[in-house]
């Protein structure tokens, strides 16, 4: 393997289900009512592609997102989603290893907003960053990932890719990556260095 291609949120991150809830709780809703809303209703789906893709505004995004789920103060709605987000620090020390151990690194991320969500990102970790608002693609679209590794200069087949949703697990794995669905960070680690050959810890 040449190449360590990772999600941000929920990878690099905290959990983003559990910002999610505690957002949910201090607005007075039950916690797990972002998750339901796009497990439940298409339309909110269809908001956050169009959001990721760069075809929606976070200012159009927020008041109709926020009807869906029930709040009625929605400016600022994404930024408060994801205030509960801190840095994963196992997974981003583990990243910069491989990259100083000669393992090419990239970032696939579904942004909720241009430089909204991701600019928690070490940017300074990665050879490649592929956003989803800037390429007009999205996980788990095969060719989001064709994208990452064209522009590694590696094949798919010669790269790991990291996530903690399964859609864009398979996603990666429909276009011939080898991916890790990531859950706690020292088995992602773990697993990590066995593909790699390069120590992480």
């Amino acid at each position: 393997m040449r190449a360590l291609v990772v999600d941000f949120g929920g990878v690099l991150t905290t959990n983003i289900w559990r910002a999610f809830g505690q957002f949910c709780e201090a607005v007075g809703l039950p916690e797990d009512s972002v998750l339901e809303l796009f497990r439940s209703d298409p339309e909110a789906l269809a908001l956050l592609r169009e959001l990721e893709t760069g075809e929606l505004e976070p200012e159009e995004f927020e008041p109709r997102f926020g009807a869906l789920l029930g709040v009625s103060e929605t400016e600022g709605l994404i930024d408060r989603l994801f205030a509960g987000l801190e840095p994963e620090e196992t997974m981003i020390d583990a990243l910069r290893k491989a990259r100083e151990g000669g393992i090419r690194t990239g970032l696939i991320s579904n942004s909720w907003g241009l430089g909204i969500y991701d600019r928690g990102a070490p940017t300074d970790l990665f050879d490649v960053s592929v956003i989803s608002g800037e390429v007009g693609l999205h996980k788990p679209q095969p060719e989001i990932y064709e994208l990452a590794c064209e522009r590694l200069g590696v094949k798919p087949a010669e790269a790991v890719f990291v996530d903690d949703l399964r859609e864009n697990c398979d996603g990666a794995e429909a276009v011939g990556m080898t991916a890790l669905l990531h859950r706690e960070p020292d088995e992602t680690v773990a697993r990590l260095e066995e593909l790699l050959g390069v120590g992480l810890r």
